[in-house]
């Protein structure tokens, strides 16, 4: 719960929700008539509320009944999330898919491929490959893989026999050829044809 929580707040940040709902900081009333400058100074202390939060978090340690796996990833999660709410510092991750390297430099990015991960389990790399509306999303073009269906691949086999294993293939014929020339040449050897001071009885 802690995790999915830290995830939103760090999308919400990102996306700057916060300055969209209270508007510019000019001194001046809105339509509202509320000062928008007060709603500046509240979403400061409402920040500095939430960067402590995360540092507690960030820094937590093992209490009872939570297991050390989850403990790390809330961690390592809220330590990035820090990062990012002092810095600016967004997660930069890679993810290989089938050879190609897919990397996300947003949380929004990053949260979506987790959800996807997540979701498809087995089925991610095909989708990934595949979908083009995946592709679009985080900016993704994977190699191009050329799918044959069972006939062509039956096809190709045959082929392939043909063209390695046939008693009529080339591979066949030039071993062929090049076995009876040095069956000949033995041949020849034995029989003396190639002996020195060879003479021919007339």
């Amino acid at each position: 719960m802690r995790i999915a929580a830290g995830e939103a707040l760090a999308v919400i940040f990102e996306i700057d929700e916060f300055r969209e709902v209270y508007g510019d900081t000019s001194g001046d009333t809105n339509k509202d008539g509320n000062n928008p400058l007060e709603g500046y100074i509240h979403l400061q202390g409402l920040r500095a509320k939430v960067l402590s939060q995360v540092r507690e978090l960030a820094a937590e340690a093992a209490g009872k009944g939570s297991a050390k796996k989850d403990l790390k990833s809330q961690k390592s999660l809220y330590r990035d999330i820090l990062d990012f709410l002092e810095d600016g510092y967004s997660p930069k991750t890679t993810a290989n898919i089938g050879g190609e390297s897919l990397n996300t430099s947003s949380w929004s990015q990053l949260i979506q491929l987790k959800f996807l991960k997540h979701f498809l389990k087995g089925g991610f790399v095909k989708h990934m490959q595949e979908n083009e509306f995946l592709h679009d999303i985080f900016g993704f073009t994977p190699k191009k893989t050329i799918h044959l269906s069972d006939e062509e691949l039956a096809s190709n086999k045959q082929n392939e026999k043909r063209a390695y294993k046939s008693p009529n293939s080339v591979l066949s014929k030039a071993r062929t050829k090049y076995l009876n020339k040095q069956r000949a040449l033995t041949q020849d050897r034995r029989e003396g044809h190639f002996a020195v001071g060879y003479e021919a009885d007339d």
